[in-house]
């Protein structure tokens, strides 16, 4: 064996993180230009030139997605059977969501008729638009905890419904989600096309960014002093059989702060998901998109390690019998599996990321309204 076990469950919460953050700036970005195309295109040929800007991209952009959730069920299957048990008719909804993202690329351009066309563009907006509204909205209720349990034998009971899922605070960081994904997005579009959709995009930005901050700020004083978080005050005996009911779990009231007590560096992410979008935001002002760019994945990348540092080490907390709260130690896979995922990541992650790198690389240009008329057979 590579690793330890211990030291594996903790390798597996990184890389998991890691996949996540992956599919929030690669994949986000694509659902970011899917929101603002109808906003920014004010006509056929700049919505052309806008899907254009992700059209090589955004299907292998989703693999991020497909990834997370395989290594999910692999590495945590209890969260995963959780999570698709009690959150059920919301994953439903983002599926066919995402339903609408190939067909609406693939068909909208095979009939040349303009309200044929805007009818696909309103489904890109839908298919890109919903999924981050609800992965902020999970996000929320995982943060509130979620109301399932285990009985003796290991059965999970989900005892919530999917309004209740709609609650305040959920809905808040569905905001914040979906203006990350945005601000992503709309650098992306300053990046790629040319002066008219470049210049909505920049203002697209400064607004973004105004209310994710906004957003931001505000969980993160609802959360500190308005949500009770979970602590661990009793753990199994070293070497004994680990399964989610013998733990013992309370309730605090000082908010999700603990591990930033304990643990002071961690206060540089969110510092850094406000000043990361701020940074986005002034890069865009002054015309380099690209540093905006950057900074705005640091920003997304600061705000999902926020969250993840504030709930370590608990994956999904049960607000209906605390001591079926999955944690990282005790909803993962066996030692063996953990290990054959490793050397597999190991071996692929690298040359993934070279692939992607290169097909970047190659695909480098502006999107031109120009290159959109005189190509009307060959781009989307």
């Amino acid at each position: 064996m590579l690793f330890d076990y211990e030291t594996l469950k903790l390798i597996w919460w990184v890389l998991i993180g890691v996949l996540l953050i992956g599919f929030a700036i690669a994949d986000g970005m694509d659902m970011g230009v899917g929101t603002l195309l109808v906003f920014l295109g004010k006509n056929d040929e700049e919505r052309r030139a806008i899907i254009n800007t992700i059209g090589p991209h955004w299907d292998g952009n989703q693999v991020w997605f497909i990834t997370a959730a395989a290594a999910l069920f692999s590495a945590w299957p209890m969260v995963y059977a959780a999570a698709f048990s009690g959150f059920y008719f919301a994953m439903m909804i983002i599926l066919f969501a995402l339903f609408l993202r190939p067909i609406g690329f693939d068909y909208r351009s095979k009939i040349d008729d303009l309200r044929w066309r805007f009818f696909w563009d309103k489904a890109l907006f839908v298919g890109s638009s919903v999924p981050p509204i609800i992965f902020g909205v999970a996000f929320g209720n995982l943060l509130q905890g979620v109301p399932f349990h285990f009985n003796e034998f290991l059965n999970i009971t989900y005892t919530g419904s999917f309004l209740a899922l709609l609650n305040p605070f959920a809905l808040l960081c569905g905001v914040i989600s979906l203006s990350m994904l945005i601000m992503q997005g709309a650098l992306w579009l300053q990046m790629r096309t040319d002066d008219d959709i470049a210049e909505r995009a920049k203002r697209a930005v400064k607004v973004v960014v105004l209310v994710l901050v906004a957003g931001f700020v505000l969980a993160g004083f609802w959360l500190s002093n308005f949500i009770d978080s979970y602590v661990i005050v009793e753990m199994p005996a070293a070497g004994s059989v680990f399964t989610p009911l013998d733990k013992t779990v309370a309730l605090q009231s000082t908010g999700w702060l603990l591990n930033y007590q304990t643990m002071p560096l961690t206060m540089a992410f969110p510092l850094l998901g406000i000043l990361g979008a701020l940074c986005a935001w002034f890069f865009s002002h002054i015309k380099r998109p690209g540093m905006g760019f950057l900074a705005s994945s640091m920003s997304i990348a600061s705000i999902i390690c926020t969250a993840s540092f504030a709930m370590f080490p608990f994956l999904m907390p049960s607000s209906s019998d605390l001591n079926s709260s999955l944690t990282m130690w005790d909803a993962v896979s066996s030692h063996y599996t953990l290990n054959i995922m490793f050397m597999v990541v190991a071996l692929l992650l690298p040359i993934i990321l070279s692939y992607t790198f290169w097909c970047y690389r190659k695909m480098w240009r502006k999107v031109t309204v120009d290159e959109i008329k005189n190509n009307p057979h060959s781009t989307y």
